[in-house]
């Protein structure tokens, strides 16, 4: 089978489907893992989430752990937990319906008063009215993650093809031709993991996705003493900030401000104008970063479906099509669970986690 894409979703399904014993090519028109993916935040968290995808979520949370044995690389992976703050009536309420309704679906939250936040995270959120707490989360190395999976996927025998171009797809009887820079691949299974562009493959088949490309707005401070052991967001009806501090001691940031446009040329471009704003609302998560320095600012192009949500699972238009992309600058957790739930589902069939709120077919109408 042919997989479109190499960020997170096209590598960690290719690892997943040679590990049942499928015969796996991929194709990356750029380099490996230097998308989206690597522009991520490298949250692993499930608060907040849509709750029908906290299966996807709680299946691939249990794969993380795992994945060092695995890809024979330790991908950073750390259960420091997740702190998300509240400094508002608004986010109070937020949280405590979500609390009530996750414990349904197996997540259960630890709610914090003022005191307890300071007792246990000093430093962090002092104005903060409340928080909630999910011990097994954390936070893993986004530069890493995709070539770890792609590496594995190539000592189980898969072929992967960097820097090449796709400028037809084909589809006949006998399964797919996709003609490229490298020439032209055939394979009877076709899996479109193409992030932010796979909106445009799905509709050459023609299944049309509305799907916006935008930029977050990231940044990194220079090392400092580690003091911040969970990653920290917040709960709030607006672009919140997040935050964690890397082993080596730097805090990479993000959110607060609006995602950037991209480009004709194709790129997420930072807004250096947004920083203040942006630093203004970090500085709320953790007052001592006032004095920090700043010293990169980055973004990458993701894919945001209109109804914020992913699509997943077969084509309605095509046999042995199936489609994993537009996961809306949240897929990072579910790396691991969107490539195992697609090897399953590409080789049975069907698949044990519902994976039907993702289905493409929402969009026919």
């Amino acid at each position: 089978m042919i997989i479109l894409g190499g960020g997170l979703m096209g590598t960690a399904t290719a690892y997943f489907l040679t590990k049942r014993g499928a015969r796996v090519t991929l194709i990356e028109r750029g380099q490996i893992g230097a998308g989206a993916t690597v522009a991520s935040f490298g949250n692993i968290r499930r608060s907040g989430r849509y709750l029908p995808q906290m299966p996807l979520a709680n299946r691939s949370l249990a794969l993380w752990s795992q994945l060092e044995a695995w890809l024979d690389l330790d991908v950073e992976f750390r259960p420091t937990g997740h702190l998300r703050l509240i400094f508002d009536q608004d986010g109070l309420s937020m949280m405590q319906q979500f609390r009530k309704d996750a414990m349904e679906w197996g997540l259960t939250l630890e709610v914090l008063e003022p005191k307890d936040i300071q007792r246990r995270f000093p430093g962090l959120g002092p104005e903060a009215v409340a928080a909630s707490y999910s011990p097994d989360d954390g936070s893993a190395n986004p530069r890493l993650i995709a070539p770890a999976f792609a590496a594995a996927a190539a000592r189980n025998g898969a072929r992967l093809h960097e820097q090449v171009c796709v400028s037809d797809i084909q589809h006949k009887d006998d399964g797919f031709a996709v003609k490229t820079t490298a020439g032209t691949f055939q394979a009877d299974t076709l899996l479109n993991c193409a992030g932010a562009w796979g909106a445009y493959i799905a509709g050459h088949f023609g299944e049309k996705v509305p799907i916006t490309l935008a930029g977050p707005q990231m940044g990194v401070t220079e090392p400092l003493p580690h003091r911040i052991l969970p990653v920290v967001g917040v709960w709030s009806k607006s672009h919140g900030a997040y935050l964690r501090q890397v082993e080596r001691g730097n805090v990479v940031f993000g959110g607060a401000v609006a995602r950037s446009q991209v480009g004709e040329d194709g790129y997420a471009k930072v807004n250096p104008c947004a920083l203040p704003t942006q630093m203004k609302e970090v500085v709320k998560l953790v007052p001592a970063l006032r004095e920090a320095t700043i010293i990169r600012q980055w973004s990458g192009v993701e894919g945001y479906i209109d109804d914020m949500l992913p699509v997943m699972g077969s084509s309605h238009t095509t046999k042995r099509l199936f489609h994993a992309f537009g996961f809306c600058g949240h897929g990072f957790q579910l790396g691991p669970g969107v490539g195992d739930a697609m090897a399953e589902l590409i080789t049975t069939g069907t698949c044990s986690t519902p994976l039907s709120p993702f289905d493409i077919g929402r969009f026919a109408a």
